[in-house]
């Protein structure tokens, strides 16, 4: 990604796959780090990542969304999963190819992948 056309491309493509249903129970929504640190680090590549992976399996009841710096720059990129009645959970040092396994382990089965949370990174 090297400017903010291509980055406004991306936002359509979003647009375009957006899946989320508004049913409560069932939403599921994905927010990335988009400050200046997470740019830096690669999340842009992570938004890319999510929104193929999330289109390629179809997925309903799932949204993407950004904030940004949420001031643990060292630790980015970095995003959350938020499921209605559960606890957030932060994904952190995310790289393209660990995505596939998370929305699959996670957003689908609802198993956590424990060795890229937060909390795997704190017992280092």
């Amino acid at each position: 990604m090297k400017s903010l056309a291509e980055l406004a491309k991306i936002k359509e493509k979003m647009k375009a796959n957006e899946t989320m249903r508004h049913d409560g129970e069932r939403a599921k929504k994905i927010v990335v780090g988009m400050g200046t640190c997470g740019i830096a680090a690669g999340a842009r590549g992570i938004i890319v990542a999510l929104t193929e992976e999330i289109a390629k399996r179809n997925l309903e009841h799932v949204t993407i969304a950004q904030t940004g710096c949420v001031g643990m720059c060292k630790l980015e990129p970095m995003m959350d999963i938020i499921a209605p009645g559960e606890e957030k959970v932060t994904y952190v040092h995310l790289t393209a190819d660990k995505i596939p396994k998370i929305i699959g382990e996670h957003v689908v089965n609802g198993r956590i992948v424990k060795e890229f949370t937060i909390g795997a990174y704190e017992k280092e």
